[in-house]
This record gives C-alpha cells, structure tokens and sequence, in this order.
C-alpha cells in the first residue's frame, strides 16, 4: 500500500510574493496546505526534507502527514512543486488537504513481472510503454506503490491493456476505457546496404608508344622547302 511520510514544517504568517522570498532568505522552502473546505494553511519546510523526497520518486502518491510546530497533524497529498528557472531548487510547495472519506486522483506507476521469461522479448522484441504512470481515483488508504502487469505469456505484436492489471486495488482508472498501458513492438531490421564494386579502370598507353607494345611511331617527316628557280 501506499508510504505514509511524515515531514516537519514550521507556520508561516504572511501569504504573498515579499513573504515568500523572506522565507526563502531564510533558508526555507514556502509550502501551503490547501483543500477540504477549510482555510489554507501558511506553512515552510527545510529544502532537504523536499530533496529527500523528490530523490526516492513517486511523491506524487506517497500520503503526507504534515506536523506543524505548535500546531497540529494535516494529512496530504503533495500536488506541485515549483522550481527555479536556473538553479533548479524548490521555492514552492502545494499540499492538498485530505478530508475523511474523500477518494482521491493519483497517479500509480506501472511495473511488470517476468521480463527475462517474456517470449516477445527474449525473440527479439522491445517493451514500449505507452503509459509509465496510470490515473486513479482511489481511497486514500488503499493507494498502491505501483500496479503489475505480467509479461510471461506475451509475445511479439501483444498490446498489454489497464484490464492485464493483476490487482487495481479497488481503484477506479480516470480514462473510462480499456486503454492500452504497453506493447511488445517487433525488433527493428536495419538493411545492410552493399556498395557497387567499381570495374577496374582501362590503362591508357602512355604517349610515344604503340597501343600494342610496339616501337614507337616515328614523327612525320618535315617537308622540304621548295626550291627557288
């Protein structure tokens, strides 16, 4: 099922651009808790704790329990994280508030099982995913860390749907069709092209000798002057 994570923050006071890069000069990350009909929250975490997370991948299913200093627990999802055009930092954080009840829109990796017995693939084939993340809506507590797809009786040609899903864990899929997660795609055959060979080149006599190997020919006579009568 899906991690829960707990991740410390402090309260923010002031909302707004000048407070936000006060935070940050601060050495801190502005974060806001938002969703479930109640206020938003102000809150900023350490930029390690959000490194952390964005290292391990999968954030974007994993459920947070937010403690706020001197405040209380909010149960999260954590939607967006914003980051800096140059240095590619965070410098902001959305957390959307769970309410009791609420199912929520996720986004579940896939794997797949048996890749080294797959038929398709040990003949040559290559794995194409259509889809590494699949949408749900799901319980908040039935989230899983990835959704399987066995590979051990597909073949070349085989298209892998949401319906080869061994377990969706009650889950409900955004796309209301059978779509298509992966296919087995036939190797692809790179023609060796063969140059022409070129026919070998004519010798040419070489100039003051005969064309079979004769004396040379002798230069024309000079013709005489005429005489003067």
């Amino acid at each position: 099922m899906v991690q829960t994570i707990r991740i410390e923050a402090e309260a923010r006071e002031q909302a707004g651009k000048g407070a936000a890069r006060a935070t940050r000069r601060g050495g801190l990350v502005p974060a806001v808790i938002y969703g479930a009909k109640q206020e938003a929250t102000l809150i900023a975490l350490d930029p390690r704790d959000v490194m952390k997370e964005l290292h391990k991948g999968g954030w974007q299913s994993h459920l947070y329990e937010v403690a706020v200093k001197g405040g209380g627990t909010e149960r999260t999802l954590m939607r967006d994280i914003q980051f800096h055009p140059v240095t590619d930092r965070p410098i902001h954080v959305d957390f959307q508030r769970l309410a009791a009840g609420q199912r929520i829109r996720v986004r579940v990796p896939v794997a797949f099982l048996n890749e080294d017995t797959c038929p398709g693939l040990k003949a040559g084939g290559v794995l194409n995913l259509v889809r590494r993340e699949v949408e749900v809506l799901a319980d908040p507590d039935a989230v899983p860390e990835a959704f399987q797809i066995d590979l051990a009786e597909a073949g070349i040609g085989d298209s892998l749907r949401w319906s080869a899903v061994q377990d969706s864990f009650g889950t409900q899929a955004v796309l209301d069709r059978d779509f298509v997660v992966a296919t087995i795609a036939a190797p692809t055959v790179v023609e060796e092209v063969i140059a022409p060979v070129a026919a070998p080149a004519t010798e040419t006599a070489p100039k003051g000798k005969a064309a079979k190997g004769g004396a040379a020919a002798a230069p024309a006579a000079a013709k005489a002057p005429a005489k003067k009568k």
